[in-house]
């Protein structure tokens, strides 16, 4: 069962000589045609690098100032609902004479 190589079928026969398919062959690369370096893409790269690490330590600062302010807002708050609570309390009792 002769077939060809780009038509040829894995389970057609054991005695297939081919089961690859032909493909391109890479042609020489040359760098002659290398883009021309930036002088300035260095420098620019650094700035970027180094703002990017400022942005990541101000995110980090920023989340811890945020939980701080998290937990001393919600100790406020239970203190505020545990003075109303006991006022109400008091004001239950005397009305009610409890």
């Amino acid at each position: 069962m002769g077939c060809e190589a780009a038509v040829c079928d894995v389970h057609a026969s054991p005695r297939s000589t081919s089961y690859t398919f032909p493909v391109a062959k890479v042609g020489p690369t040359t760098t002659d045609d290398a883009p021309p370096l930036d002088p300035e893409a260095v420098e620019r790269a650094y700035h970027f690098h180094r703002a990017k690490r400022a942005a990541r330590e101000r995110r980090h600062q920023e989340s811890r100032l945020a939980a701080i302010r998290f937990w001393l807002v919600l100790a406020l708050v239970v203190l505020v609902a545990a003075v109303v609570a006991a006022r109400t309390m008091g004001e239950i009792e005397r009305v009610f004479g409890l």
